[in-house]
């Protein structure tokens, strides 16, 4: 792998223009048109408000997940396959590269149905007249093949696969032209708005049902801050600028759609926009025929930037997914003329071209805000899970992400000399508490600015280290006891009693840490959650006949599942979180990722049943993918195969020795007499008792699972040492 030629360059302020720049593209020149028309009429503003708590939500936890594991491209993908594992990561990134897909197809859609509007729909015309009418493909029954589209997704495509970079100045020209049409829209919108459009129950035409529906599907619009966290491998201050780009360029966005909309919805009547460029059609309603080059300007600005956005991490996911043997291997290959992964670029643009010549725009954004809305579900999940899991878990997982990129860095020769040089840091490397008494590192090392455990100088202890920002080493308390500003203001107004209710509620104190057994109950608690946050957003919208009708059964089942969410939530709080402290924490836990969860699949569910089932029909590809290909080639399965195979070996020479020996014969190391070993009888019939256990032990279960391997290396690492050691 080709290390990011990219100096770490980019300031919040870049990174917030291309979280803003990937947003208000297509949101705000398509997605608002589309909302207003057919779902929710001018209540597409509330729509937005309530999609931007939605990401807010998600935002935030994207945020903790960025800084948790830094130095990662991949986003979402790359953090679930450190952090949960490898099904999960698999899941998320088969949904992220769909996203991309569709983000791409919607992008092309968009910009040619506004060259066709610019060319007075001259195009769509005569590609109707020429190359005929397309049916059932969800366009209704005047839609062609968008030859347009195809030709400018295949150009995109050749601009990525060129490896033309995407550059950052470029990307804030675009930007300031793309705000300056927005400010223009403003102003010359205002001379033209008619308060009628929003009188006599006409700004929530299909009541709050369309709303909510529309919130779904203007969860699109928000889609743009997953770039940030992706792009944290060039920042220059990673864990503060993730988290602020994060939400500064959301609360632009929303600022951006509610104005626009409110323009929108007041110049025409909701039922007369115009679904493929609306903000160009408005002022032709008005007969100011100017103003529709400018917008046209502006949007080509917005649906360019916001094209390569969604084609530029969409290699990158395919290359890390391939790279780790999850998908086709030769999707990993790296082209050394355009140092980009060639192959995935050319697979993935030519797919995209495909369903923007044959998909509608409104199916595609439909599809599109699925795919992300369970990814997003799924790192809400994900950060409620680590809070709460002991620090050795964490502590391999962060080791692991470090030995991997040590290991591309390093190359196959310094993997060699690991093997000849330290047999025990083999079998250490896959077992996932990484304990070391002695200070001396047996782990791979980390780089360059490696160090050792006992050092307690804290401002050398760099983010790279795996204990980053766990415990201060000096005295082995957790590093900062600052305690936040809420629970402050909770102890001043409760008083003394603060400490009893505390006590009398079970929840944990300061000094508590997570075991493994109170990791084990979060993790149940979380699975049991989510099944039922599933089921309860599905009673609430497909029952909601019965819920409005006041039928007792239904008003009892919902009540009944408010209280069980409420108590799993409870029983998660009861739980001793994590001492670590990181540069950017979700606030609130568990109440946010839960509430994030709850939003998420709750609008999910408001999307149509054709995206429920074209959505199911990916995962199912996904799925043979996966067990039929990447399950047996990951990288995973692949050094657990090495590691059993080099267990037997180890084995063999090392616990068949004490039967070759003549009885009272050992080896005796350094500073140890003979006599150690010429004991009783029972003694040594123990030890090769123990040995011979070992031996039954190790080799009944050798090939059956991954966790068996670690727990038999450990088994093997002890009686190493107990081989040594004076009885």
């Amino acid at each position: 792998a080709h290390g990011t030629k990219l100096a770490q360059v980019l300031t919040t302020v870049d990174l917030i223009s291309l979280g803003v720049g990937s947003c208000v593209g297509t949101g705000m020149y398509v997605v608002s048109g589309l909302v207003a028309k057919e779902m929710a009429g001018p209540g597409v503003i509330v729509s937005f408000i309530i999609a931007a708590v939605a990401s807010i939500l998600s935002g935030v936890c994207y945020a903790e997940f960025g800084v948790r594991v830094p130095k990662t491209t991949g986003s979402a993908y790359t953090y679930s396959y450190v952090t949960v594992g490898e099904f999960v990561a698999f899941f998320i990134g088969w949904n992220l590269i769909l996203e991309y897909l569709i983000g791409t197809a919607a992008g092309a859609s968009a910009l040619s149905s506004m060259f066709d509007s610019l060319a007075n729909h001259t195009i769509s015309r005569w590609m109707v007249d020429t190359v005929g009418t397309l049916n059932g493909l969800g366009k209704g029954e005047e839609s062609y093949p968008d030859l347009l589209a195809l030709v400018i997704a295949v150009i995109v495509t050749i601009i990525v696969a060129l490896g033309v970079k995407n550059s950052v100045g470029f990307n804030n020209v675009l930007n300031v032209l793309n705000l300056a049409v927005w400010a223009f829209i403003m102003i010359a919108g205002f001379f033209f708005i008619n308060g009628k459009y929003w009188a006599e129950g006409q700004f929530l035409p299909h009541g709050w049902s369309g709303v909510l529906q529309g919130a779904a599907t203007c969860f699109y619009a928000f889609i743009g801050f997953d770039i940030i966290a992706t792009t944290g491998e060039e920042a220059k201050n990673p864990n503060t600028s993730i988290p602020y780009a994060i939400t500064a360029s959301l609360v632009i966005c929303l600022t951006a759609y509610v104005t626009v909309s409110m323009i929108l919805t007041l110049m025409v009547p909701y039922y007369a926009i115009d679904t493929e460029s609306p903000l160009m059609e408005m002022f032709v309603a008005h007969g100011f025929y100017a103003a529709k080059f400018v917008v046209a300007i502006g949007s080509v600005a917005g649906l360019t930037v916001s094209l390569l956005g969604s084609l530029f991490p969409m290699p990158r996911v395919i290359y890390a997914m391939a790279g780790d043997g999850l998908l086709f291997r030769f999707l990993a290959h790296v082209s050394s003329y355009t140092e980009t992964p060639v192959v995935a670029c050319i697979v993935s643009g030519f797919l995209a071209a495909l369903l923007s010549l044959l998909v509608s725009l409104r199916d595609l954004i439909e599809m599109m805000s699925i795919g992300t809305l369970l990814a997003y579900t799924l790192v809400s999940v994900c950060v409620l899970l680590l809070r709460y899991q002991p620090e050795s878990d964490i502590d391999g997982f962060v080791k692991f992400l470090s030995e991997e990129h040590t290991k591309k860095k390093e190359g196959i020769l310094a993997d060699c000399e690991k093997e000849t040089c330290s047999p025990v840091s083999e079998g250490e490397e896959f077992s996932s508490p990484a304990t070391n008494t002695c200070g001396a590192k047996n782990l791979p090392s980390l780089g360059d600015n490696e160090m050792l455990i006992g050092k307690s100088d804290k401002s050398a202890y760099n983010v790279n280290h795996p204990n980053y920002g766990t415990v201060d080493m000096t005295t082995g308390i957790e590093a900062d006891e600052s305690e936040n500003i809420y629970l402050i203001k909770l102890k001043k107004l409760i008083g003394p009693r603060y400490y009893t209710m505390r006590i009398r509620l079970g929840l944990p104190g300061k000094m508590d840490r997570p075991t493994a057994a109170t990791g084990h109950t979060v993790t149940i608690c979380v699975l049991l959650l989510f099944i039922l946050m599933f089921i309860f957003c599905s009673f609430i919208i497909f029952g909601s006949d019965y819920i409005s009708g006041q039928s007792w059964w239904a008003i009892l089942l919902v009540v009944l599942m408010v209280l069980l969410i409420s108590a799993l939530v409870f029983v998660i709080l009861q739980q001793p979180e994590n001492p670590k402290k990181l540069p950017y924490m979700a606030p609130c836990l568990p109440f946010v990722p839960a509430f994030a969860m709850l939003v998420n699949i709750y609008l999910m569910l408001k999307l149509s049943t054709i995206t429920w089932i074209r959505f199911a029909v990916w995962c199912f590809v996904g799925m043979l993918i996966y067990f039929g290909y990447g399950i047996w080639n990951s990288t995973l399965e692949i050094s657990a195969r090495e590691q059993a195979l080099h267990q037997s070996t180890y084995q063999r020479y090392d616990v068949d020795d004490p039967f070759s020996v003549e009885e009272g014969f050992s080896y005796a190391t350094e500073g140890e007499s003979q006599e150690d070993w010429g004991g009783p009888a029972e003694d040594k019939g123990f030890y090769y008792q123990q040995m011979s256990d070992a031996k039954a032990n190790t080799w009944s279960g050798k090939a059956k699972s991954k966790s068996k391997h670690k727990q038999n290396s450990e088994a093997l690492i002890a009686n190493d040492e107990l081989d040594c050691s004076p009885e």
